[in-house]
């Protein structure tokens, strides 16, 4: 038998002992531990969205701004709901047994709905009446509106008006009680690196705000047609914020938010918001008549080539160049003449063809408009009386009218060589023959060099315009070369 002295000294008890001491001091510091820990009971829940129990750091001053901000423009910022109807008259589908029985009995006509969202802004009253501004291509096409307000009440709304040229619409609804409207601001007061809002209603997320900055001002393109110039933010803006209000930090609505541009579809930083000082005239134009009425100069312009500005002397390209003129138009009664290059409207500088559109548009109907424009190298000025705009179908009939209808650009060896005319050393080249204009029925072709008019010869862009406005003959005998051949056209005026 192995004697207790002998065992309380081996090894292997050593190790049993020391394992002991280690489970029962860790037990030890673990009570220790969880003692002097926070409690918490069985029946508590911890939620991830519940406040901290440590305090915050204080709040930075432009997040409580941004807390105002919010609280006072949200309740005049709504939500629209959209409803197209649509008939579509068809064959028989797939299924012919049930095309039999419930098919509608004119002749397979079927009925659809289909939905679309957006956002507005609210911000005229006339008794219970409320106007909503928003984007046409929100609205324009809508059998059936609700109006959404942040409060959740509904209303139904009617289209007052709609304008595809700067993308705005009016909606009405009634209501009694008081709702607030909102305040417009100075959208001529922004500088790129303003703080702006977005409010809106992003895939149907009602009353959403998102905060940004004015990444851009005097932003062109956008949708076709549009003659709105845009402020950039990066402020998110997705589908269902069309319509909706982008505001300063006064709470003021600077911009309606309009369009984004991306390659997703989803907000990429780069969204677009009409200033409210090109709506404010429509606001009240949408309210009067139900329709916005633009100013009409009656011309067909275009930002000028690098070729074009060489061969005219102009000293630089801001402006527009005239290349046709409507007979019988504000611009012709004025003196404007196809070769001019407007540089300035009412003391106003225009930059391009774009810009130029939109100040006219924005002109008072049936008041003067000074001009300045340079002729032949000389700047001089001329006044206009402006005539309010037709319907692009109209102005689209007005074609025949359109004073000479062809464009010309100058002509160098590099280009003579192409089109196989390089015995030719002289006349400028068609660039553009307009349909149904007097250029068109003579028979000009894009293409054609013209190296003559009436016995003149015409060397460059210059001298083209030059004997254009000078000869005051019902017929220009035009001397024109298409290809290897000679050709002289009459254009009659």
């Amino acid at each position: 038998m192995i004697s207790l002295t002998k065992i309380m000294f081996s090894r292997r008890f050593f190790l049993i002992n020391l394992v002991l001491v280690g489970v029962i001091l860790g037990f030890v510091m673990s009570s220790i531990l969880f003692a002097c820990s926070t409690g918490v009971q069985p029946r508590d829940s911890a939620r991830a969205e519940e406040p901290a129990t440590a305090p915050l750091q204080e709040v930075d001053p432009r997040e409580g701004s941004f807390r105002g901000i919010a609280e006072t423009v949200l309740p005049s910022v709504v939500q629209l709901t959209v409803q197209e109807v649509r008939s579509v008259t068809g064959p028989q589908g797939d299924r012919p047994w049930f095309d039999f029985f419930f098919r509608s009995p004119d002749n397979g006509e079927r009925e659809f709905r289909t939905q679309g969202l957006g956002s507005g802004v609210i911000v005229r009253r006339d008794g219970s009446t409320y106007y909503v501004l928003t984007n046409d291509h929100v609205v324009s096409d809508g059998d059936q509106i609700t109006v959404l307000l942040y409060d959740s009440r509904e209303f139904e709304g009617a289209v007052v008006g709609t304008d595809s040229r700067k993308d705005l619409a009016m909606v009405a609804f009634e209501a009694d009680d008081e709702i607030p409207i909102a305040a417009l601001g100075d959208s001529d007061s922004l500088y790129v690196g303003d703080w702006v809002l977005a409010v809106g209603s992003p895939f149907g997320f009602q009353s959403t705000v998102t905060a940004g900055i004015v990444s851009a001002l005097g932003r062109r393109g956008g949708p076709a047609g549009n003659i709105s110039d845009f402020i950039q933010t990066d402020a998110a803006i997705n589908q269902g914020n069309s319509g909706g209000a982008l505001v300063n930090l006064r709470g003021e609505v600077v911009g309606i938010n309009t369009w984004i541009t991306s390659q997703t579809g989803g907000s990429v930083g780069l969204g677009f918001s009409i200033p409210i000082n090109n709506a404010r005239r429509a606001i009240d134009d949408f309210i009067e008549t139900g329709a916005v009425r633009y100013g009409w100069l009656g011309v067909s312009i275009r930002s000028v080539a690098p070729e074009i500005a060489d061969d005219l002397g102009l000293e630089h390209r801001s402006g527009a160049i005239v290349h046709h003129v409507f007979r019988g138009s504000p611009a012709e009664e004025g003196g404007v003449l196809p070769g001019d290059f407007i540089t300035e409207i009412n003391g106003r500088a225009v930059n391009s063809s774009d810009e130029l559109i939109a100040l006219v548009a924005d002109l008072e109907i049936d008041e003067e408009a000074e001009f300045r424009l340079v002729r032949q190298g000389e700047a001089r000025d001329v006044t206009v009386v402006i005539a309010a705009r037709s319907d692009e179908r109209e102005i689209a009939d007005q074609n025949r009218n359109l004073w000479p209808g062809l464009s010309v650009f100058p002509v160098d060896a590099e280009m003579r060589d192409e089109m196989g005319t390089e015995g030719v050393d002289r006349g400028v080249v068609i660039s553009n023959v307009e349909a149904r204009t007097p250029a068109a029925q003579a028979g000009f072709r894009v293409g054609d060099i013209v190296t003559e008019i009436n016995n003149r010869t015409i060397d460059s862009v210059r001298d083209f315009y030059r004997e254009l406005n000078e000869l005051q003959h019902e017929v220009l005998s035009m001397q024109v070369v298409r290809g290897e051949n000679e050709l002289e056209i009459d254009l009659h005026r």
